[in-house]
């Protein structure tokens, strides 16, 4: 992990273990560096699994073996390495992921399509074989990690450990989720963002799960942009162990299934926001969001049309109020917008309105929003009842000097 702070940052939160989850981490030594890079994750028998995947076509093997292996809804072990990605390596690469998959199966006595494994770095380099052997061996007996310990793992050009966490009543029962993220750069929706790891102990069916899964990334991680790119190994995973005790949650019918979606679907969000908290060379947190719009569907797009223009992202560095911009992205969107109904504000306050600039507009408040941490973007279309939010950082010269070094 980077070792400058984003000023975005959050503290770790305190997170409670979950029943049937066992966090380990070691240096597998992936980059020559002097720090843990590979988390190993056992998996009480019977968890269920769900998973989101990148839709970039350009995966990882970890990414092809993950959509493959989720369909059987089960799992006993997660592993995380972190230096490298294995995503652009051929056979190779495959053989590597298959490799590690083998050695945790044959130690926990279980079907290789529960052992599920993912990858982030750099990308075109096959992971060598000898440091996962040597890693996998190390973490099969090393010590009990915090869930801090596993988040700082499983990041890169993270400036802080990701985590949140939930409760939810199911049943009469109660039950926790905990989970973690990495994620600074190469942001962008289309499933989901770098690596996400929920963990719960409640009793859910695959199918729900899996369901409640795909709507919470819909609303929250599908909602974010860093800098328009998605990456080739973006995955997020979740598992229930059922060790809560709480009445299966079998369909979006059963009793409780209503209060753990909604517990997921916040967990997620948080999480969302974080990778966007630690965007690279962030100094801003931004909110967009979109009303009036003919669709919810359109709505998101515009949203995503303004937080992806580098014009919008720089201005926001410069506090800069140039509504002109956000007028410029709605435009370029593709989705129908009216230019004489259309109205940008910032922080609450209204630059212009259905096409005018507010002849009585004070640019003073919005100005001194621009100032702060924590930015909000309003445009209202005037054509719909569809909305839609979603957050972005701006884009500063540390995001070029993150990158243009990235390798080295």
């Amino acid at each position: 992990m980077s070792d400058t702070l984003s000023p975005l940052a959050l503290p770790f939160p305190a997170m409670p273990p979950i029943r049937g989850v066992t966090a380990h981490t070691v240096r597998a030594g992936y980059k020559d560096w002097g720090r843990t890079d590979l988390t190993y994750v056992t998996l009480a028998q019977g968890t269920t699994v769900a998973g989101v995947f990148t839709r970039n076509v350009c995966c990882s093997s970890e990414v092809e073996l993950g959509r493959l292996n989720v369909a059987q809804g089960h799992a006993r072990a997660l592993v995380v390495n972190a230096g490298n990605s294995n995503a652009f390596t051929g056979y190779r690469g495959r053989e590597a992921v298959e490799a590690i998959m083998d050695q945790v199966a044959a130690h926990l006595g279980c079907p290789r399509e529960q052992v599920f494994v993912s990858s982030t770095g750099v990308i075109g380099v096959p992971l060598p074989k000898d440091k996962a052997r040597a890693g996998i061996d190390a973490a099969l007996t090393a010590p009990e990690a915090s869930w801090e310990q596993a988040a700082r793992t499983i990041g890169t050009t993270d400036t802080f450990p990701k985590g949140a966490t939930a409760t939810a009543i199911v049943g009469g029962t109660t039950v926790s989720l905990s989970a973690i993220i990495k994620g600074s750069g190469m942001i962008a929706p289309d499933m989901a963002t770098m690596l996400g790891y929920v963990f719960t102990d409640a009793d859910v069916s695959p199918a729900f799960l899996q369901a409640a899964l795909s709507d919470a990334n819909t609303r929250t991680f599908s909602c974010i942009t860093v800098d328009s790119d998605t990456s080739t190994s973006d995955t997020v995973l979740a598992f229930a162990t059922g060790m809560a005790g709480n009445p299966r949650i079998e369909h979006a019918g059963s009793p409780g299934a209503d209060a753990f979606a909604a517990a997921l679907l916040a967990v997620c969000r948080e999480l969302a926001q974080l990778v966007v908290r630690d965007g690279e060379g962030a100094q801003k947190f931004i909110t967009v969001a979109v009303g009036g719009a003919v669709s919810d569907d359109s709505a998101r797009r515009i949203a995503l049309s303004i937080a992806n223009s580098p014009l919008v992202k720089t201005a926001i560095a410069g506090e800069d109020a140039n509504w002109g911009r956000v007028v410029m992205a709605v435009g370029k969107a593709g989705e129908p917008a009216d230019r004489d109904r259309l109205s940008i504000g910032f922080g609450g306050t209204w630059a212009a309105r259905e096409g005018q600039p507010l002849a009585d507009y004070d640019e003073a408040p919005v100005a001194a929003h621009l100032k702060g941490r924590e930015i909000t973007i309003e445009a209202d279309i005037g054509l719909g009842e569809g909305r839609a939010t979603v957050w972005t950082c701006d884009l500063t010269h540390g995001y070029i000097a993150i990158n243009a070094d990235y390798r080295s």
